[in-house]
């Protein structure tokens, strides 16, 4: 695989067994369609895999990787990310997009159409989708929300979304509290 737009399926977080299992948390939807897509390769596209999903392990995957056959090497490759080219994903529905779509969009602010940043991440901690932009001036970053609240439009053709707010003030809200104690 190429450098080309890949998309990261999931994450190896631990072993499972003696046999060479590992526990993965997957990203796609649903959670076992993780060895539908192929080969995959790791976060540096040197390293190949070929998985087989083998069953649950509480909320994570427990997933066989050919050539893996011992708890040893499973927990030399605990950290690695599955990755898998774009070309390998199901065609989406017209206005439909991957969240890793939104990374390097503008960032524009509603109430002046304003370009203010970018975006540079986008992640789940578990209570939804948080979009992190880079902002332009200064180069902070921010995190916010990816709702309809937030981010009422998103155009990956024209590669921006926007924003109703970003929290530019925040560090600046930071300091004049630690100055008042």
């Amino acid at each position: 695989m190429t450098k080309e737009k890949r998309f990261c399926l999931g994450k190896i977080v631990g072993v499972h067994g003696i046999k060479g299992e590992v526990k993965v948390a997957s990203f796609t939807e649903p959670d076992t369609n993780i060895d539908k897509y192929g080969m995959v390769e790791d976060q540096t596209g040197t390293k190949r895999f070929e998985i087989k999903v083998a069953g649950h392990s509480k909320e994570l995957l427990r997933v066989k990787i050919k050539g893996v056959d011992d708890r040893t090497t499973a927990e030399a490759l605990k950290g690695t990310e599955f990755y898998v080219s774009r070309e390998v994903m199901p065609k989406l529905a017209e206005d439909s997009f991957y969240l890793e779509d939104l990374v390097g969009m503008k960032v524009i602010l509603a109430e002046n159409k304003a370009e203010v940043g970018k975006v540079c991440g986008v992640y789940n901690f578990g209570a939804g989708d948080i979009l992190e932009i880079k902002i332009s001036e200064g180069g902070q970053r921010e995190m916010i929300p990816f709702t309809k609240a937030y981010v009422p439009e998103v155009n990956v053709d024209e590669g921006y979304i926007i924003v109703e707010t970003v929290l530019m003030n925040f560090i600046d809200d930071a300091e004049s509290l630690s100055d008042e104690g």
